[in-house]
C-alpha cells in the first residue's frame, strides 16, 4: 500500500465532526494515540524481563504496529486538515532530514537546525 493509498482508505473512515476545519481534534487524537504506543510499551516492559536486543513476542509486536496505525491514521487526518497529504509530509520530512545531514547537524536540539 502507498501513502496515497492509505490516505485515501483512510479518508473514507474520518467521521469526525467538522472534518477539514478541526485540526483540534485531529492532533488531540494524534497525542492521545501516541500516548497509547508508550502505554503499551510500558504494559510489555512491566510484564517481562525487557531486553532492547531481543525481539518482542509476536502478540506484542502486532499490538504495538496496532498503536502505530492508530497514530498513522491520526497523522494523515492532521495533514488531511492542514491540506496536505501523507506524501506531501513525508516528503517535506525526507528534505528536511537530508538537509540536517548535510550540514552535520542531525544530532543536536532545536527544530530550526
Amino acid at each position: 500500500m502507498t501513502l496515497r493509498e492509505y490516505d485515501d482508505a483512510a479518508d473514507g473512515t474520518a467521521l469526525y465532526k467538522d472534518r477539514g476545519h478541526n485540526l483540534m481534534y485531529a492532533v488531540l487524537g494524534l497525542a492521545g494515540e501516541s500516548g497509547e504506543v508508550a502505554d503499551k510499551l510500558k504494559k510489555i516492559i512491566r510484564e517481562i524481563s525487557y531486553d532492547p536486543k531481543q525481539p518482542f513476542t509476536p502478540e506484542d509486536r502486532k499490538a504495538l504496529l496496532a498503536e502505530v496505525g492508530d497514530v498513522l491514521w491520526y497523522v494523515s487526518a492532521c495533514a488531511h486538515e492542514l491540506g496536505s497529504t501523507l506524501d506531501e509530509v513525508a516528503q517535506m520530512n525526507i528534505e528536511k532530514l537530508a538537509s540536517r545531514k548535510a550540514r552535520g547537524v542531525l544530532h543536536g536540539s532545536g527544530d530550526n537546525r
